[in-house]
C-alpha cells in the first residue's frame, strides 16, 4: 500500500503537508488520526470517509486476514462495509449476523482484502499484476461485482501467451465465460508460445486436459508432447513423487492419448516421442508400422491432424501492376502504419514478388508498437513470376491490441524489379476486424497507403 488513496486529487482546504500526513498514516496499519480537527481538512464527504480507510478510528470491528503466518490485522467500520456489500450486511446485520468484534478470514491475501475495502471506502480501483487474481477471489466471495468486473478487465488487457493458460484455469474456476474465450483465442493464436511458458506447468489436470484435447490449437504435435511431459514433471513434484518416466506416465494418465503423435513427422516421433521412455515398446511399435505399414494398426491415439487455426488475409491494394523502373530493392524498408478493432494476431506478412519470371527473396520482416519491436524473422520466399502475393511468416503470432498504430516493415533483397500495389485502402473490412492503414516514417524506399509493397496482413482473429 505504497500509494496515496488520492493521488492526483487533494483536498481543498487546509495545510497541504498535513493532509499528506493524514493521508500516509491513512495506508499504515492500525493507526489513527490524532487531531481532532482532520475533518475540517476535507471538504467532501468522499475524501473524509476514504480517511476511515484502513484506520482504527472509530473501527467497530476487526478481520484477521490470511493464512497462518501470514496473518493481518485490518479495522473496518460495519456501515461501510455492510453498504459496500450484501455479505457484509448479513453478516453485520442479518438475521444471523453475530456480534463479534474480530473475524477471521483465513482465505484471504491482506492485499487482496485491503483493494477490496479501498474500493469501498475510496470509491477507487487500485489493482496490481501480482494481487489481481486474489482481489478477484475476494470481489467474487463477497459479491462486489463492480470490482470484480474491473478486475476480470485488467486481466483481459494484460492477456498475453505468457498467462493465458494460468488465466483460462481461473477464469473456469471464477465462472467468467468472457475471460474464458479470450484466454482461449490466445491460446490457439499463440499456442506454441503458450504450451512453452512456465504457466503451462501450473494448470490443474482439468484444464490441461481441455488444451490437449483443443481441435483449433495452432502447434506442432511434437511440441504438444514436450510442454506434456513438462507439465507432467511439475505434477509429479506437486504430488510429491520422484519425476521418473514411470510417474510421468502415472500422471498424464489418459491424457497421453489426447496427444496426437501419429501426426506428428516421422523424424519427430523417432528422435522425439519414440526416445522418450514415456510410451510402452508395444505403443512404439504400432506407431511406427502405423507410419510404415500398408496395414496400419489400430491405435488408441488420435491420428487425425488438428484442425488449427485458418488465417484471414486483409488485402488493401485493389489493384497491382508492374513497369520497367519500379519497383526496387536497393537495402531500403517499406513500410505501412495499420491498427485494428478488435484483438488479433499477426502471423505474417503477404509480399509481391518478381516481375520478371520466377525469383528468390530474401525478407526481413518486422513488427513494431512506438518503436518497440514485437517480432521479426528473416526468410527466404520463391516467387513464380506471377502477381499473387507469398506468405512471409513470423516464428510466432504477434498479439496485436485493438485501436493502436503498429508499423508493419520489411527489407527485401532479391530481384530489383517486382510488382507493387495501386489504389490503396485506408480502411478495410477482413471478416468481423476493422482494419486502418497510415503511412509510416519508417518507409524509405516509397511504400505507403496508395501504394507499394505489403499488399496484405495475414492474422488470426
Amino acid at each position: 500500500m505504497a500509494a496515496e488513496i488520492f493521488p492526483n486529487k487533494k483536498p481543498s482546504n487546509g495545510n497541504p503537508n498535513s493532509i499528506q500526513q493524514y493521508h500516509q498514516q491513512n495506508l499504515n496499519n492500525n493507526n489513527t488520526i490524532p487531531s481532532p480537527h482532520w475533518r475540517g481538512l476535507y471538504s467532501t464527504i468522499r475524501e473524509r470517509n476514504a480517511v476511515m480507510f484502513n484506520n482504527d478510528l472509530m473501527a467497530d470491528v476487526h478481520f484477521m486476514v490470511g493464512p497462518p503466518g501470514g496473518t493481518e490485522r485490518i479495522p473496518g467500520h460495519k456501515y461501510v462495509l455492510a453498504v459496500g456489500s450484501s455479505v457484509f450486511h448479513a453478516m453485520f446485520y442479518g438475521e444471523l449476523a453475530e456480534d463479534n468484534d474480530e473475524i477471521r478470514i483465513p482465505d484471504v491475501e491482506p492485499a487482496a482484502f485491503l483493494a477490496m475495502l479501498k474500493y469501498m471506502y475510496c470509491d477507487e480501483i487500485d489493482l496490481a499484476a501480482d494481487t489481481v487474481l486474489a482481489t478477484l477471489y475476494a470481489a467474487k466471495k463477497y459479491i462486489v461485482p463492480h470490482l470484480a468486473r474491473a478486475c476480470v478487465n485488467f486481466l483481459e488487457t494484460s492477456l498475453s501467451a505468457k498467462n493465458a493458460c494460468v488465466l483460462l484455469s481461473q477464469s473456469c474456476l471464477f465462472e467468467e465465460p468472457d475471460l474464458t474465450q479470450r484466454c482461449w483465442e490466445v491460446i490457439e493464436a499463440q499456442a506454441e508460445l503458450a504450451l512453452k511458458s512456465e504457466g503451462f506447468c501450473d494448470i490443474d489436470f482439468q484444464t490441461f486436459e481441455s488444451i490437449l484435447n483443443r481441435e483449433t490449437l495452432n502447434a506442432k504435435e511434437i511440441v504438444v508432447f514436450e510442454a506434456a511431459l513438462n507439465w507432467a514433471e511439475a505434477e509429479c513434484h506437486r504430488q510429491e513423487l520422484p519425476p521418473t518416466i514411470e510417474n510421468k506416465r502415472k500422471v498424464l494418465g489418459k491424457a497421453l492419448y489426447l496427444i496426437r503423435i501419429p501426426a506428428m513427422a516421422l523424424d519427430e516421433f523417432a528422435d522425439g516421442a519414440a526416445q522418450s521412455g514415456v510410451l510402452t515398446v508395444n505403443e512404439t511399435n504400432d506407431i511406427f508400422l502405423w507410419y510404415t505399414a500398408a496395414k496400419k494398426p489400430d491405435l488408441e491415439f488420435v491420428s487425425k491432424p488438428r484442425n488449427g487455426l485458418v488465417p484471414l488475409r486483409c488485402h488493401r491494394f485493389q489493384s497491382c501492376a508492374y513497369r520497367s523502373n519500379q519497383w526496387r530493392y536497393r537495402g531500403r524498408c517499406d513500410s505501412i502504419q495499420f491498427a485494428v478493432d478488435k484483438r488479433v494476431f499477426i502471423a505474417g506478412f503477404g509480399l509481391y514478388g518478381s516481375s520478371c519470371g520466377s525469383a528468390e527473396y530474401s525478407a526481413k520482416i518486422e513488427l513494431k508498437r512506438q518503436g518497440v519491436i514485437l517480432g521479426q524473422n528473416l526468410s527466404k520466399y520463391f516467387s513464380d513470376g506471377s502477381s499473387n502475393t507469398f506468405p512471409v511468416w513470423f516464428e510466432y503470432p504477434v498479439q496485436i491490441e485493438p485501436d493502436t498504430f503498429y508499423t508493419a516493415s520489411v527489407v527485401l533483397d532479391g530481384n530489383e524489379l517486382s510488382y507493387f500495389g495501386q489504389e490503396g485502402m485506408t480502411e478495410v473490412q477482413c471478416g468481423k476486424v476493422t482494419v486502418q492503414f497510415q503511412c509510416s516514417s519508417d518507409s524509405t524506399n516509397g511504400t505507403g497507403v496508395q501504394g507499394g509493397q505489403i499488399p496484405e496482413l495475414i492474422f488470426y482473429a
